[in-house]
């Protein structure tokens, strides 16, 4: 496929003007009918509307609107995709996605496994179990030597072909209903002005996890790749309308090595290392675990402080097992979103919002669609955290205080006082928790339409 064709006329469909909908103050949170759905343009020329949220601030986020021609680029291969970035480089550009994208893959894009790329590195799972066995290695000391070295170099294969660096000034989208990155995990890393939208994110795995036994009381697997990570000082982006899940790399089908899950999976979207002014917007999360790390360490040497403002709004949440998210540092607004448990999860509940290090999370009109066995107090989980503020949420259409369902089981040294250090400002409507399910039904992840034939 040619990377660059003439431009598809891409709409929205009805139900996504919400994320256009006029900014209203905080508190108290306005109850007024939904806004008027109404397309805005081409797809791929849209922008983060003023007042959406913390990606709205400074700068604003207008990813790659406005670029030239010969600047837009669809793509149905990695190969494609690193090129038209290589291309590109900072100058704006718009990124459109064709079909189902492998990020393992060659350059032609015919799929790599995992095996391919252990070919040649002296590594095998089978060697790699038989020599950090905990009977033969011990739980004392990370895994170092031939075997180990044999991981890294594979893991390096991988690497290089599967993660893709996104620059300054971009705009991708999904041109067609089934475009997805299947197993490509994207990085924007001190870059700015990036949108991400209308895309499946799948399969997303590492082939090579390392064992360390001195991690907890009973060692851990530890993986690489998000599936979006934002790091290094990134700022003014706009995650909107995309999907992301495991298929069909499920945790419950993955096998337990040394006791433990082998962890091939690392974040859903991940945002750490001073990265700021960023909104994350009608998006589904379904079936995963650890699924968005906010503030990667409690040293405020990593750049955290006074940056990690990021708004979550108007997202699905199914059957997550943590990290929805869990923060450390930052500001972060979190409203009108949907969080689901049901009993076809595949994933343990451990809790949505993660109170961590120095944390200002705002909680604000979220609905909680639960089972019976998950109690209140559970939605909350204590990570050095000292405040939290939780306002107007529902438990099964029944307003809870999720702050003081939590401080009702916590020990007197994990309580959360209310926040009163700061209030959200940027924000689009905000609806009645008890509307939300409905609202967000069918409106969140791709749902965008393409018209012309490709």
């Amino acid at each position: 496929m040619s990377l660059i064709r003439p431009a598809l006329a891409l709409f929205c469909t009805a139900a996504l003007a919400a994320t256009a909908a006029p900014p209203v103050a905080a508190a108290p949170p306005s109850h007024a009918a939904p806004p008027s759905f109404q397309a805005s343009g081409p797809l791929e020329q849209q922008t983060l509307p003023a007042g959406d949220g913390w990606g709205s601030a400074g700068n604003g986020t207008t990813g790659g609107a406005g670029a030239a021609a010969h600047r837009i680029y669809d793509v149905d291969t990695r190969a494609e995709l690193k090129s038209a970035f290589a291309e590109a480089g900072d100058e704006k550009k718009i990124i459109r996605v064709h079909g189902e994208l492998l990020g393992n893959a060659d350059d032609a894009g015919s799929p790599l496994s995992c095996d391919d790329y252990a070919a040649g590195t002296g590594y095998s799972i089978d060697a790699y179990l038989a020599a950090y066995s905990p009977e033969t290695w011990g739980w004392d000391r990370e895994p170092e030597g031939e075997l180990e070295d044999a991981r890294n170099r594979a893991a390096q294969k991988q690497r290089a072909t599967m993660l893709v660096d996104v620059p300054s000034n971009t705009t991708i989208v999904g041109a067609t209903s089934d475009a997805t990155l299947n197993g490509l995990s994207l990085r924007i890393s001190g870059e700015t002005n990036v949108i991400v939208r209308n895309l499946h994110h799948k399969g997303v795995i590492d082939c090579f996890p390392q064992w360390d036994p001195t991690d907890g009381s009973s060692g851990n697997w530890n993986s690489e790749y998000d599936m979006v990570q934002i790091i290094n000082g990134t700022t003014n982006v706009w995650m909107d309308h995309n999907s992301y899940t495991d298929d069909p790399y499920y945790d419950d089908e993955a096998p337990v090595y040394f006791g433990r899950l082998f962890q091939q999976h690392d974040g859903a979207i991940d945002m750490t290392n001073g990265s700021d002014l960023i909104t994350v917007s009608y998006n589904r999360f379904a079936d995963r675990d650890k699924l968005m790390l906010i503030g990667s360490t409690d040293s405020p040497g990593r750049g955290d402080p006074g940056k990690l403002r990021i708004t979550l709004h108007h997202n699905e949440f199914i059957n997550v097992g943590q990290r929805a998210p869990r923060l450390r540092f930052g500001q972060v607004d979190a409203y009108n979103n949907h969080f689901v448990v049901n009993d076809e999860s595949r994933i343990p509940y451990q809790y949505s919002l993660g109170a961590g290090f120095d944390s200002h999370l705002w909680a604000e009109a979220n609905a909680f669609s639960l089972t019976s066995d998950i109690d209140p107090s559970e939605i909350i989980a204590h990570w050095k955290g000292t405040r939290i503020t939780t306002i107007d949420n529902t438990i099964n259409g029944k307003v809870v205080d999720l702050r003081e369902a939590y401080n009702a089981s916590a020990p007197a040294d994990k309580q959360l006082a209310e926040d009163t250090s700061w209030q959200p400002v940027l924000r689009t409507l905000v609806h009645p928790a008890q509307a939300v399910p409905s609202i967000l039904k069918g409106n969140v992840g791709p749902v965008f339409t393409a018209e012309g034939s490709e």
